[in-house]
């Protein structure tokens, strides 16, 4: 029985031959990496990884096509929320140091899904996702540009990143109403010790008007917090770089 595509789930299922063998050359699965994807739907990426790795762990959460995918010999059927599932439990679960993950991500809440992999990162070795194409630029956006964004600098300080493959609307089904893109998400293997919940909260607060020069917000933020330090905020967010958050998180860090 063919299988309808539900909305509240951010469902659309991959069917390009072509994009497919793209996407899974550009993941190189090897057999018996640890892998885990997100989402795989009627399992076009599933199948073909599956084929190289011998064994693969899914999480799904639409209860039917979760049925179907039991049905399949080398699946592991993990039926969850997402961003309810503990992967630094899972790899030790698997007695695995790390874990890779894939998927075509629900452009509804690809965000979230990306914060709450950012919890468990000591244990992913790297992060292959289908996203929407705008999603994956504000991602890998430098500085000074117009994509550059929270979600720029809340994942460049900890991610290795770039947008491997393009992929139209077409290649879907249902389409969806806007480009997709893949990109490649490598933790960075000495990344600097920070306070991850402050600089979510500073940086939330230095984009909250990411028009006004930052004396605005962040500079208010800083004299709440009696800040005494160099940090210019004759500037808008965009235009400071990730090093530089870093930095400043770090000096509030150690006041």
């Amino acid at each position: 029985m063919k299988h309808i595509a539900r909305k509240r789930f951010g469902q659309h299922f991959l069917t390009d031959g072509a994009i497919i063998d793209s996407i899974v050359d550009a993941i190189d699965p090897q057999a018996g990496d640890p892998m885990v994807e997100i989402g795989p739907g009627l399992a076009a990426l599933t199948q073909p990884l599956v084929e190289r790795l011998g064994r693969l762990h899914v999480i799904e959460l639409d209860r039917d096509l979760a049925v179907r995918l039991r049905e399949h010999p080398h699946l592991n059927v993990i039926e969850s929320d997402v961003l309810r599932v503990d992967f630094t439990q899972l790899a030790a679960d698997l007695l695995v140091p790390k874990l890779r993950v894939v998927g075509n991500l629900p452009y509804n809440i690809s965000s979230p899904i990306l914060f709450h992999l950012l919890e468990h990162v000591a244990v992913i070795q790297d992060q292959h996702f289908m996203l929407q194409k705008e999603v994956i630029d504000r991602m890998v956006a430098k500085p000074s540009s117009g994509d550059y964004s929270r979600l720029s600098v809340m994942l460049q300080w900890r991610y290795d990143m770039e947008n491997v493959l393009f992929v139209p609307p077409e290649s879907f089904d249902p389409p969806p109403r806007v480009d997709s893109a893949v990109v490649r998400m490598v933790p960075i293997a000495e990344p600097p010790q920070i306070d991850v919940q402050l600089m979510e909260d500073m940086v939330k607060v230095a984009f909250s008007q990411r028009r006004k020069l930052l004396r605005h917000t962040l500079g208010r933020w800083l004299e709440a917090r009696h800040f005494t330090g160099q940090f210019d905020v004759q500037r808008r967010a965009e235009e400071v770089p990730v090093a530089e958050y870093v930095a400043l998180v770090q000096s509030l860090s150690t006041t």
